[in-house]
């Protein structure tokens, strides 16, 4: 899998991008990111890539030009179209279901705004989804862009593990995940459960299993119910 991220601010990308399981994953070369700043693909002498929004208001709006240059210099480069999502509070909110087909994707490119947003013409000519982490506004899309991509190629082949890392985790399979321990065995009086220390495979998955249901109804009642539904 390869991704290419858009920003103003790539080296914010980079040093997150570069550490834990995701660092590890681009030195080993399970994924490739490529993160490439907004700004070297302007022809303002000044590097501006922003401006005033027609109509009036406050705040800047990113050109176009910029982005478009820069999304087509990354396609040049891979000899694709690689599938473009903008990072913005109007999108639909990323769930596990949308990183698990992201992961199944080639080549993504996550396009950054900032400001008051990009110009919505580039939206009209390269985007094919808006994408958001939330009912909230953020200074720019680079936090987002962080959060899809470690979403992603954390279940990228060879990555964890080993897929079991990832499918008992919370949301993957439509209920969240069961209490977890390790040692020691008692600590300030409370006990890791017995079942734990049975060794009875059956037992423990039986455990588990009650045990992810009632959380998931403590916690996410609605998960619950979407679950008991089972797929449409």
């Amino acid at each position: 899998m390869r991704i290419d991220i858009a920003t103003l601010f790539p080296e914010m990308c980079e040093a997150v991008l570069s550490e834990s399981i995701v660092g590890r994953a681009r030195k080993n070369g399970l994924v490739e990111v490529h993160c490439h700043n907004i700004r070297d693909y302007t022809l303002d002498k000044h590097n501006r890539v922003d401006d005033t929004p027609y109509g009036g208001g406050k705040g800047m709006v990113m050109q176009a030009d910029p982005i478009w240059r820069c999304y087509q210099a990354v396609c040049e480069m891979t000899q694709d179209k690689p599938h473009v999502i903008y990072l913005s509070p109007q999108g639909k909110v990323l769930t596990q279901a949308m990183s698990v087909e992201y992961s199944k994707m080639e080549h993504l490119f996550l396009l950054c705004g900032h400001y008051e947003g990009v110009d919505e013409r580039i939206i009209e000519k390269i985007v094919d989804e808006e994408v958001s982490i939330g009912d909230y506004v953020l200074t720019g899309g680079e936090l987002p862009a962080l959060v899809l991509a470690d979403s992603v190629i954390r279940l990228c082949d060879g990555v964890l593990s080993g897929s079991e890392c990832f499918e008992q985790e919370s949301h993957y399979n439509g209920l969240l995940e069961y209490p977890q321990y390790t040692r020691p065995e008692e600590w300030e009086g409370m006990r890791v459960p017995e079942v734990l220390l049975s060794g009875h495979h059956a037992n423990i998955e039986k455990w588990r299993m009650e045990q992810s249901l009632k959380r998931t109804e403590q916690k996410r009642p609605d998960m619950l119910k979407t679950y008991q539904k089972g797929p449409n």
